[in-house]
């Protein structure tokens, strides 16, 4: 369930991400409090059907995800789709009017005077309903935060009771719950199964999109862990100039140890659709001369991810060659 912020008062024009998918139409001037995945997503949207649109969020930055490259992309290619992006910016009261919603903010870029919408989108995550089906009752152990314990096999306490999705935890995507449900009717069925996935991608459905899967620079370098990494800017792919998206790029991070891939992220159009080869190398141990060596088909982005790989090694005619340290 969307995560309801207490400051909002109950009012028909203040919805969460399930109602900004059923309104019977566009509002001329809309706010999204919460700059995460899903309220980029639906202000992109909106702002498409020509809504006007401004997005608040507390942090710093918009997207917590990715690395903080591929969302520097993002902002320059939406800085023309919002009125006003406000960072640092809290959301501290909101009064329901008969001509708006009049909205009061605090913080960095947060204005003097409240400003009136016609509608707010409420984006601040969402929570686990496990405590609102009665799971107890069937003797279900249900977490404090709301979330069901499973084990690989995705069974509760109960033996013959499964439970995916978003109920079981983080992350809560669609794919993840999907790939849960096989391993639980494999396992009902009696087969041998068990959810055991490595890495978990994450898109961000936007224009441009951002996609990203295993670490990003920032995890490694918060574990302290030593990596390599490699991009392909997409000013260099043929295809990605003819598509007007040469403002993209890919990135691949590898273990500096073992070479493998352990990470990757992409933005630009398409993203989504090519993570899914990072997803499959990190799955299968490849390093960057197992990808660099895969014959692409060309012109597409997605040997944006083959180039990557040989900017890894070395071998990448497509750039400049780098020079020596």
């Amino acid at each position: 369930a969307a995560v309801h912020l207490p400051f909002l008062p109950r009012d028909a024009r203040i919805v969460d991400s399930t109602g900004a998918l059923e309104l019977r139409q566009v509002p001329a001037k809309m706010l999204v409090i919460g700059g995460g995945i899903i309220g980029l997503e639906m202000a992109t949207v909106y702002s498409t059907l020509g809504a006007r649109v401004d997005v608040v969020e507390m942090l710093d930055r918009l997207m917590q995800g990715p690395d903080a490259d591929a969302v520097k992309v993002w902002e320059k290619q939406n800085a023309h789709r919002f009125d006003n992006v406000m960072l640092k910016t809290r959301t501290v009261a909101v009064e329901a009017r008969d001509d708006g919603l009049w909205v009061k903010f605090e913080g960095d870029k947060a204005p003097a005077e409240p400003v009136r919408y016609d509608l707010i989108l409420q984006s601040a995550g969402r929570s686990p309903n496990g405590k609102k089906i009665g799971a107890e009752k069937a003797g279900v152990i249900v977490g404090e935060r709301g979330f069901i314990p499973v084990d690989a096999q995705m069974r509760t306490n109960v033996p013959h009771i499964f439970a995916i999705g978003d109920i079981v935890g983080q992350p809560m995507l669609a794919h993840k719950a999907v790939h849960e449900a096989h391993v639980a009717a494999e396992v009902a069925a009696g087969h041998k199964a068990a959810f055991d996935a490595t890495v978990i991608p994450g898109v961000a459905y936007t224009h441009p999109e951002v996609a990203w899967v295993g670490y990003t620079e920032a995890q490694a370098k918060a574990e302290g862990k030593k990596v390599d990494t490699a991009k392909f800017p997409w000013a260099a792919s043929g295809r990605a100039i003819a598509n007007g998206a040469d403002y993209g790029f890919t990135k691949l991070i590898f273990d500096a140890e073992t070479h493998r891939v352990i990470g990757g992220t992409i933005v630009g159009p398409s993203a989504g659709d090519m993570i899914g080869e990072v997803c499959l190398a990190i799955e299968m141990g490849a390093d960057a001369t197992d990808i660099g060596k895969t014959i692409h088909p060309h012109p597409t982005l997605g040997e944006t991810v083959g180039m990557a790989a040989e900017v890894a090694h070395g071998s990448c005619t497509d750039l400049p060659p780098m020079r020596k340290k």
